[in-house]
């Protein structure tokens, strides 16, 4: 069976004990919604502060998980797009060498990252600077990597693009130029339906051009390339008198010198975007994980911060995981508000229900906490 790519942290008020409850939700998910996978979420007991700084973090804690789970999706692209460039298969991605769902489902904070006595404000802002740095490094990474491509590109473009622009270092041959004191090879671009004009024509567009001299070098969907032998004298000529019919005649000097600089700078370029294609892949794989594990320890922070305003003090909520397929969910979350102690879930709402909408994103419309995490 497939991972599920979408996910529900929630968190329900604890009666007795968290065993209890724990149970209570197995038990109801087990005989009504067998087909939904669900796992404890193990948020430890963070320093709570004051009830102020709870209410200030939760106004920015949507925006900060809607900037971390739209880095994470960045990367996943990155690496699908190098993955399908590359035409490696792609597999799943993984963090510290375990699947992603199983890192959520088995999450254990990490005490020497993250110290739990630290403010949530403080292990929040740590979160977002460190993902915010990858993102920037992502961003520089992959203009490296796409600067190097589109030098690529542009001299493909010159190699393979029509015979009007395209380099021509690679169709002419020492054999096809001739130079001397006093004589010149021309190339010419011609309309490919203009060809029995130019044969025809040449030799009279200016004087001293060498009798059947031109010759076909190349031809493609649109053009053909001649060349044409005459007295250096009259070239001026002979490119004016050429136009005036419609044929191009192109600059070029044969340079065996600069043919093989042009070779050895696409094989350079080549190598260059090869390694950087790799770099980058490998980077990203790593970074992939160093996201997803800020990710976890940032919904850690949410739902034990959310919890707090929905239930109170002390500390007394469980939180879990679930995957519910779509349509499991209504079942899903009647199970989970039967679970709910309503009076509980209202513990830090005022009498004005109004003023405090909006604190806790997604939960305000169940008696629990709840949020949506999505991988893809």
């Amino acid at each position: 069976m497939a991972a599920a790519t979408r996910y529900w942290v929630v968190s329900l008020p604890v009666q007795s004990s968290a065993s209890s409850t724990w149970s209570r939700l197995q038990e109801a998910i087990s005989k009504q919604s067998f087909d939904t996978p669900v796992y404890r979420f193990n948020t430890p007991d963070l320093r709570v502060g004051t009830l102020d700084s709870l209410l200030s973090l939760s106004d920015d804690l949507l925006k900060s998980n809607s900037f971390i789970e739209g880095v994470s999706h960045k990367i996943r692209r990155q690496v699908e797009e190098l993955e399908r460039v590359s035409g490696i298969e792609g597999s799943p991605l993984t963090v510290e060498g375990v699947p992603v769902d199983s890192y959520l489902t088995r999450f254990v904070w990490d005490e020497a990252k993250y110290p739990i006595m630290s403010p949530l404000r403080e292990i929040v802002d740590s979160i977002h600077v460190q993902v915010a740095k990858i993102e920037d490094d992502l961003k520089v990474r992959v203009a490296e990597y796409n600067n190097v491509r589109s030098q690529l590109n542009a001299i493909n473009r010159k190699q393979s693009g029509s015979l009007a622009v395209r380099d021509l270092s690679n169709l002419v041959k020492p054999e096809d130029i001739i130079t001397s004191e006093h004589l010149v090879t021309l190339l010419a671009v011609v309309p490919k339906y203009s060809q029995k004009q130019w044969l025809s024509q040449y030799e009279t567009l200016t004087t001293h051009v060498v009798p059947r001299s031109s010759k076909k070098l190349y031809e493609d969907n649109d053009y053909a390339l001649y060349t044409v032998t005459l007295f250096g004298r009259v070239a001026d000529n002979f490119k004016t008198s050429a136009r005036e019919k419609g044929f191009q005649i192109r600059d070029f000097e044969y340079s065996p010198e600069a043919a093989e600089s042009r070779k050895l700078e696409l094989e350079k370029l080549m190598q260059d975007q090869d390694n950087m294609r790799s770099s980058l892949l490998q980077w990203c794989y790593a970074s992939y994980g160093e996201v997803f594990i800020s990710w976890m320890h940032f919904c850690a922070v949410r739902v034990f911060s959310e919890s707090i305003l929905r239930y109170g003090l002390p500390p007394s909520f469980l939180a879990a995981v679930l995957a519910p397929s779509a349509k499991s969910e209504k079942k899903v979350r009647s199970i989970l508000e039967r679970l709910c102690d309503n009076t509980n879930s209202i513990y830090w709402k005022s009498e004005d229900d109004v003023g405090m909408a909006g604190l806790v994103g997604e939960s305000d419309s169940h008696p629990y906490v709840s949020f949506t995490i999505n991988f893809i």
